[in-house]
């Protein structure tokens, strides 16, 4: 589907008309959105606009990965994401971009490009030209990225309160989840902040002079986004760190205290293995107090043995009571 907003000489904007008309000697501007475009449709970006084949390629194939800037003779192109609000993937969308046209396509619906649309009609901002709407949908793009990172920083401070009330069950794998997700949020925010970064650095794109400080905001805004990603990243690991270490101790205590229970036993079992022998010449078998002997020697040494151990410190009898701060 294509839609078309043009700008005429006279001030007044029109919607739909045909693609013949963006070469009209009385349009200023105009706006052409390719919305899943069919065969056809695709055909158009080379015959009728003649962009780069290359640029076509990347904006037609869902898979083609990071934002990037490239810049070509007649005009730039920017490969942008919109994050979907579910699942975290990003939804590409390819914009073509000169002084005087810009033309966005996508294979996925894209609320910011439909926002944007919508707002050409009521914000006279818009309609100052391609630089001013590129400017909105990459600033609405970037405001959506904040509440996932938001849930982000929620998640994390709930499974910190889980960690406080000893609730352990499933938290690696919440943790890892979570990482996940960071990554998933990592891989389109960290590229919009360097194509941006690129933007406001080029020589190229010199018609973006008038709105620099605007396009400075939004990378700012991605500056502060991927700051926080990284915090999280740290606090995250710091958590499964704990968590971790925490296991380990417990592991280390059950595995001492089994040793030491085994290690008890071993004279026990040595003892009882010997007079466990079908010999006839063993004189204390015969012996009228041997059993019950045998039995006190037994309990000696098992009592012994767990003092020893404890004064050791190889037993914890009892958990050492937290200190609370006032």
């Amino acid at each position: 589907m294509i839609t078309t907003c043009l700008l005429k000489t006279d001030g007044q904007l029109v919607f739909d008309s045909a693609l013949e008309e963006t070469k009209a000697a009385d349009t200023v501007w105009y706006w052409v959105d390719f919305f899943n475009p069919d065969e056809d449709e695709a055909k158009m970006l080379k015959s009728f606009f003649h962009f780069h084949p290359l640029a076509v390629e990347d904006c037609l194939d869902n898979q083609s990965g990071r934002p990037k800037l490239d810049f070509y003779e007649n005009h730039a192109f920017f490969l942008v994401h919109s994050l979907d609000q579910r699942t975290l993937e990003g939804k590409e969308a390819g914009v073509f971009m000169n002084k005087e046209m810009i033309v966005t396509v996508h294979q996925q619906p894209i609320n910011e490009i439909n926002e944007t649309l919508e707002g050409l009609i009521e914000n006279e901002r818009l309609r100052q030209g391609p630089t001013a709407i590129l400017h909105r949908l990459i600033d609405r793009l970037v405001d959506e990225y904040f509440p996932l990172v938001y849930e982000v920083e929620d998640a994390l401070n709930s499974m910190d309160e889980e960690l406080d009330t000893n609730s352990r069950s499933n938290i690696i794998d919440r943790l890892f989840d979570i990482r996940h997700d960071m990554s998933k949020l990592r891989r389109t925010i960290i590229p919009m902040r360097d194509l941006l970064y690129r933007l406001l650095n080029s020589t190229r794109l010199e018609y973006i002079e008038d709105r620099h400080i605007y396009f400075g905001d939004i990378h700012d805004h991605l500056m502060k986004l991927v700051e926080m990603l990284e915090s999280y990243r740290e606090f995250s690991s710091d958590v499964r760190d704990s968590y971790l270490s925490v296991n380990s101790d417990k592991m280390n205590n059950i595995m001492m205290t089994l040793t030491v229970i085994t290690t008890i036993f071993m004279p026990l079992t040595f003892i009882a293995g010997i007079y466990g022998m079908n010999f006839d010449n063993m004189p204390e078998l015969h012996t009228s107090y041997g059993y019950f002997a045998v039995l006190a020697v037994m309990g000696v040494i098992a009592v012994g043995m767990f003092l020893l151990f404890v004064k050791a410190g190889w037993l914890q009898l009892g958990r050492k009571k937290k200190r609370r701060l006032k």
